[in-house]
């Protein structure tokens, strides 16, 4: 359902340093389309502590931020953090290449610079649903654990999992999503963004995902998967993936074993999943390792601007 729309507040632009290493001429057609169109406040961040004083001191500007996927979660979550993020709008005009805003693509927001600087200041506010962990952790798209074989770490990805790994460590190890079509229940290049295919997570999650995440499924492992304190799988019966994704308010689960031909699929408002040490990755971040964790779902948890229609 769409929020009122927000368009006539004025703007706290968040540029990212890696947007502006990668792609500098990206970030100043951005920045000349949001200025020319609303009155906005730059702001050069150097790190965390840069962006987070940013945002204590916006006032009743509306973050945007101009970056990559990781640029986005980090402003959510320190939005999340600051117990702001149900009411704030938050608007992103993506800057650098697939996979690194595999997300942004997922969640509907235009890949072409001119395009979502345009949605910042036309589009429209729609609240959408999130997983929060017990570790108070957001995530946005959806998270998946493979089994030991399915992680392929790279120095990169391992820079990322680390909980002091450098704020710019771009996104590694991501299947290409570029080959998802909407026959898979992705979004095509002719569709529109923001098109019946991209409204859900479970979108969001098959293009995170892509085709060889889904048909190459890595080696088993063991953990005990709990949907609102229904056992789903325990440790005796190896797993191949586990997926979860917020999905109409729900927390949808899906669990692929190697013992049944189908995956099972519980809807619940709470999961949990424990077991031997394990890493998962949540919106394309890479995380653990964790031998517990929780995920509850928070129905309308953000605002994120996007074109009409």
């Amino acid at each position: 359902m769409s929020a009122p729309d927000s368009t006539e507040q004025p703007l706290l632009v968040v540029i990212d340093p890696v947007a502006r290493r990668v792609d500098g001429e990206s970030v100043r057609i951005a920045r000349d389309v949001l200025c020319g169109g609303a009155v906005a406040k730059i702001c050069f961040p150097e790190g965390p502590q840069d962006v987070e004083r940013a945002l204590a001191r916006r006032g009743r500007r509306r973050p945007v931020v101009i970056g990559d996927d990781r640029a986005l979660l980090r402003v959510v979550h320190l939005l999340h953090q600051r117990r702001d993020l149900p009411e704030v709008p938050v608007s992103l005009v993506p800057v650098g290449a697939l996979p690194a805003v595999s997300l942004a693509r997922a969640l509907g927001v235009p890949l072409g610079t001119v395009a979502a600087s345009r949605a910042v200041l036309d589009g429209a506010e729609r609240r959408l649903d999130a997983l929060v962990d017990d570790a108070g952790g957001v995530v946005l798209g959806g998270l998946w654990i493979p089994g030991p074989g399915g992680l392929n770490r790279t120095p990169e990805a391992t820079a990322a999992a680390e909980p002091n790994g450098s704020p710019e460590t771009g996104i590694a190890d991501v299947a290409d999503v570029t080959e998802v079509t909407a026959s898979e229940g992705g979004v095509g290049d002719h569709q529109s963004w923001w098109s019946p295919a991209a409204r859900t997570a479970r979108s969001a999650l098959t293009l995170l995902t892509g085709p060889a995440a889904r048909h190459q499924l890595p080696s088993c492992t063991r953990l005990r998967v709990e949907a609102d304190g229904v056992l789903l799988v325990d440790l005796d019966e190896p797993v191949a993936r586990v997926a979860l994704c917020a999905v109409d308010g729900q927390a949808e689960v899906t669990v692929h074993t190697h013992s049944a031909e189908l995956p099972s699929v519980a809807r619940a408002t709470r999961v949990s999943i424990s077991g031997p040490s394990f890493h998962y990755r949540a919106d394309n971040v890479l995380t653990g390792p964790v031998r517990t964790r929780t995920w509850s779902v928070r129905e309308g948890a953000w605002r994120l601007v996007l074109p009409r229609g």
